[in-house]
This record gives structure tokens, C-alpha cells and sequence, in this order.
């Protein structure tokens, strides 16, 4: 059974909040953030820092818990599985508040051992709900879901604490592997909590939301590349 008393509008202005308050978002349109992928961008969120943040991380928990249960039927969700690395925590602390055993996904196979990409124990069949900090467009969502399929997990779900909510191939990318998508905020939602926060200089909000409108122009026009390439 699923709850509709979960009010997503709410929990995503208090998780946008509590990522501010921790320092996890990053503004700066003097100097773009030049990623692994040569993306640029004048925004950075790092979901790891709350990891040190009890309180702060077990109210997003709690938002998270409640999201999941207004629309999903959690009963019938076997297990949960963290993706390396940042996921594995979320994961834990997920496993525990739903009271679901939990597994980890590698990013690659180990190189040794059973060279083993999954970590945990779970019979053919089982349920599995793919646990992340973050996703860009979703791509490496896909690629621990097929992880788990072709172990013999039924993955139809992905939890996120954070979602771009930016690149319009994300939608096709997660719809074409079967995968629906759940996260708590996006960046519409820190700008829209910054600005009414005046946590940031009104000049760099507004090159944050020019970047938002336009993130494949904006990128090109500060040093970066203009198309996406694999990312979280």
C-alpha cells in the first residue's frame, strides 16, 4: 500500500534547505567548476558532506522514507542496494529505517576473489530498490540496475536525495532501461531556496539560473563541453 499524504513541494524546500545549512551547495560564476566529464558549470553539490550532519541526515532520511512510502509499495520491496560509493551509505541508513535487508553495487566487478560486482545475498527474483546520493542524468543508474537484473534482481526503482533535473535526456535514458526515478530536490529547488534565503550574491543567482535554462550553452561559453558524456 502507498501514502498520499507525502506534500514533495515541502520536503524538497527542506532538503534544499538542509543542504545549504551543511555547506553542500556550491555557487560560483566567477570560476566554473570544470568536472571529470569537462562539463562546466557554476554549480557543485556534494551530498557526501552529510554523512557528518546527524540531524540533518536523519531528516532527509525521514523525508526519503516518506517519499518512497507515498509512492511505491514499499511492503514489497525485498532489498535495498547502495551504489558505490556515495550510495552505500544512503542505502544503510534507508535499510535500516524501512527495515529492509541491504546490498552494494560496484562500479566494476573486483578484480580478484569471485570478482564479484555485488555485495550482499539475495534469491532470483527479489525486489531490489537502487539506492543513490545523487543522479545527473542517469546514466550510471542504468548501469548498476543491469548489475543487479543480470544477477537476478527485479529493479524498476531508484531513490536519489538529489536529481539535476536539468538534462532533458534524462527522462528517455531512465524510461528506456524501465526505471523510474524518486529523488527529494533538484537544483530548480536550491535556487529557488537560496534566493529566498539570500544565501548567495543576486548577480550569481541569476548565472545560475541562466546554466539551468541552458546547460549545454552555458558550459560551452565557459570552457567546457557542450554535450553529456557518462555520468551519475
Amino acid at each position: 500500500m502507498t501514502s498520499s499524504s507525502f506534500d514533495r513541494d515541502a520536503a524538497a524546500a527542506r532538503v534544499a534547505s538542509l543542504l545549504l545549512d551543511i555547506g553542500a551547495v556550491h555557487f560560483n560564476a566567477d570560476t566554473p567548476y570544470i568536472f571529470t566529464s569537462g562539463w562546466a558549470s557554476p554549480v557543485y553539490i556534494d551530498c557526501r558532506k552529510v554523512i557528518s550532519f546527524l540531524d540533518a541526515r536523519r531528516e532527509i532520511i525521514a523525508l526519503g522514507a516518506a517519499q518512497l512510502s507515498s509512492a511505491l509499495d514499499v511492503a514489497a520491496i525485498d532489498y535495498i542496494a547502495g551504489g558505490e560509493t556515495a550510495g552505500i551509505s544512503y542505502a544503510a541508513w534507508l535499510s535500516e529505517t524501512l527495515g529492509k535487508p541491504m546490498l552494494y553495487v560496484r562500479k566494476k566487478p573486483k578484480s580478484f576473489g569471485r570478482n564479484a560486482r555485488i555485495e550482499g545475498q539475495f534469491p532470483e527474483g527479489a525486489r531490489v530498490l537502487l539506492v543513490e546520493d545523487l543522479a545527473t542524468d542517469g546514466a550510471s543508474k542504468v548501469s548498476f540496475a543491469d548489475a543487479l537484473r543480470e544477477a537476478g534482481a527485479v529493479v524498476t526503482d531508484v531513490f536519489s536525495v538529489f536529481f539535476y533535473g536539468i538534462y532533458p535526456e534524462s527522462a528517455k535514458i531512465l524510461g528506456d532501461a524501465g526505471l523510474s526515478l524518486h529523488a527529494l530536490c533538484t537544483w530548480h529547488d536550491v535556487l529557488a531556496e537560496a534566493r529566498r534565503r539570500g544565501s548567495f550574491k543576486p548577480e550569481v543567482l541569476a548565472e545560475v539560473e541562466k546554466f539551468l535554462a541552458a546547460p549545454a550553452a552555458w558550459s560551452a561559453a565557459h570552457g567546457g563541453v557542450s554535450t553529456r558524456s557518462v555520468s551519475a
